[in-house]
Parts: structure tokens; sequence; C-alpha cells
């Protein structure tokens, strides 16, 4: 056989399933993978298995069902104020990763550049890659990881196709405001500029913020992929369905690639969350849900060396542990699983150059009493 030649040679085994892995072998709490812990609604589940007894197990249309991006136009108009049509503007996709993984596939050209901030989240980098573009990451640092747009003004060339944005952000926690979506608004229609923003966590976001979507703003709405999941927002990561809402010619070659990636969604789940967004308190509760586990989580470490850096949406607590250890935080992360029991994330794996600021991920979307056990072990430091 001949050698194979990687096209993601750098490339290992994701550091998610690295982690659960070892928490799974070392028997640790795993705060590590970013999934609940929880049950789905039982409303939810019934809407799905009566979908399928009643026979909608075949092939969905390769959009999505009509019944679903019909409920998707509606609850966007409500939220955002922004109309869309949902023949032409929404596509279901397999997950947030798939909608990502399709836009670039079908909108970024080899030698077309792209520019994202890290830390980031990790299928970004690989997918601008396979396609042939070329990633600018221009890193975004603790405290509170904010965009510098005279940086991003100074990164754009000829070539420059795409920029990505995630609000609120994974793993930071960090949500971009309403002047930094008004800064990137100029700099779209001063450049020609298309925008990714993975909006995944719209409905964890915290502290009376308003999650300021690309759609809130016309200017980027006409230029803009707004990526949105519905694992996030219902608890049902396994799921894996999502969706991307943008422009018809936007969308048009966005479907070019889905069609071919993975076609079509599954059906009865589609139809069952198209029921279920009907009421609005499925989903407009989720951010005094979350904001409620993440007071109770640093409720827990309190008196902890481990410092907590703000986190204004996501269910991703990032702590520093400058006060605990001089590890890297790869090692940090491996000693604190093996040694004391609990697994999260070195923050260092989102960073193109490996910056490490001795920062750790912890995902708090999971029961109190997990999070008690967690605080426990990290008020012994």
């Amino acid at each position: 056989m001949k050698e194979i030649h990687s096209r993601l040679p750098d490339i290992g085994t994701s550091i998610f399933a690295v982690m659960s892995k070892m928490a799974q072998e070392q028997g640790a709490i795993n705060l590590s993978q970013g999934f609940p812990d929880f049950k789905v609604s039982e409303k939810l589940i019934e809407l799905v298995h009566q979908q399928m007894k009643d026979g909608h197990n075949q092939y969905a249309p390769m959009p999505g069902v009509p019944s679903l991006r019909q409920t998707i136009a509606s609850v966007i108009l409500q939220s955002y104020g922004h109309k869309v049509n949902p023949e032409t503007d929404i596509t279901i996709t397999a997950g947030g990763t798939e909608a990502i993984f399709a836009t670039i596939t079908g909108l970024v050209s080899p030698g077309d550049e792209v520019i994202l901030f890290d830390p980031s989240y990790d299928c970004y980098d690989p997918a601008i890659r396979l396609n042939g573009g070329i990633p600018v990451p221009i890193n975004i640092l603790p405290p509170d990881f904010t965009i510098d747009w005279d940086q991003v003004k100074s990164k754009i060339t000829s070539r420059t196709r795409m920029i990505m944005i995630n609000t609120p952000q994974n793993p930071s926690g960090a949500v971009l405001k309403e002047e930094d979506l008004k800064t990137l608004e100029g700099i779209v229609n001063d450049h020609g500029i298309l925008v990714l923003s993975d909006e995944v966590y719209e409905r964890i976001i915290f502290d009376q913020l308003v999650h300021q979507s690309v759609m809130r703003f016309p200017g980027l709405a006409a230029n803009s992929i707004a990526v949105f999941s519905f694992g996030k927002t219902f608890h049902a990561t396994g799921w894996k369905v999502g969706y991307t809402v943008a422009s018809p010619a936007i969308t048009n070659e966005i479907r070019k690639a889905h069609q071919f990636i993975t076609f079509s969604v599954n059906t009865p789940i589609q139809l069952a969350l198209a029921e279920y967004m009907k009421e609005p308190a499925h989903y407009l509760e989720l951010s005094k849900f979350y904001q409620q586990k993440r007071d109770f989580f640093l409720d827990q470490i309190k008196g902890s060396s481990f410092e907590p850096m703000a986190c204004h949406g996501s269910y991703f607590q990032l702590l520093s542990y400058k006060g605990v250890s001089s590890k890297s935080e790869v090692e940090m992360a491996e000693w604190l699983t093996k040694e004391h029991k609990l697994a999260s994330i070195p923050v260092s794996v989102f960073y193109k150059d490996k910056t490490d600021n001795q920062l750790l991920r912890f995902c708090f979307a999971k029961g109190e009493d997990t999070l008690a056990e967690a605080g426990k072990i990290l008020n012994r430091f």
C-alpha cells in the first residue's frame, strides 16, 4: 500500500475525547467535555417518540423539514427582529459542527484567508485547512478576552474571505457587545468580507446581558452566516441537530456542500423540535437555569486557590491555577484527573500557538451533586 499523506498531520484525537477517556479510566468527575448530565425534557422525548410511531422515519428534505424552518423563522423574528425566509435562508444541519464545516466548504476556496480568534473551538482551524483556506488566528487573552479590532483591521488582506466569531464564546465564556458588532459591521461593509458567527450558546447568557446576534445588524445579516445548535439549547448534544441562517445566495452555496456531507438530518427529531419550539418558555428560561448553575459552582469553590475568570455566557467556567501550581495546562489537567479525580480541559489546546495562561476549562452543565463534589476537590488547594 502506498504511504498515506495526511492532510492534517498535526491533528490527533480531539482533546475532548482524550480527557473524557482519561476521566472514565481514572473514575474521575468529568467536567471536561461539554455535555449536560441531566435529562432531556420528557415532553420533547414524547414528541420524538410520537413522530417515530407515526411513521416519520425516512429522509427529510435536504434543507430541513418545512415546519421546523418555519418555526425557526418565527423565533428569529421574535428574538432578533430579523425577518428570514424559511425556504431560502435556513438550512438544518447535523449539529453546529457540520453547519460550520458545510459553510466553510461552500464558501472558502484554496488560498482564501479566514480570520479567527484564539482560543477557538477546535473544529474551526481544521475545517479551514481541509478546504485549502489559510487560518489567520488572532489571540484574545485573559482576563476579559476582548477583541482588538484595530489588530483585526491590520490582518485584513486582499485574500481575506471570512471572519469567524463566537459569542458567547467557548471556551472563555466571553460575550461580544453591541459596539463590537457595530465595529465588525463597518469592517464588513468596507472590505466585502463574510462573517461566520457561531452562536450555539445564544440562549445561555448571564448577568442581564443581551445576546448580540449578527442578525440584529442589517449590514452584518446580509453578509453573515449564523450557526445555532438545538443540542446546546435542549440538553441533547447527542442528537446533533443545528442550523444555519444566511441570505439566499450564501445559503445556496452552503446547501451545495451540505447535501454531500450529510444530505439531510433525522426526520422525527426535526418534526418534534418544530412543535416543541412553539412554546417560548422552553428556551427563554435557559439563561436563568444556567446562571444558577454557574453561581452554584462558583459558590462551591469559594476559598479555593483557583481563581475564576469572568463568565458571561456558555456553560464553561475558566479557572486560573497560578496560585496552585507552575505546571503547564496540559500537565495540570492530566494531574488533576489522575491524582485528584477531576477532569477539565487545558485552554492552551484552543490556541494555535499553544499559548499557556495557566487556565483550565470546567463544564458546569451538571447536577448540583456533581458540582458540589468537584468543588470539594478544588477546595483542597
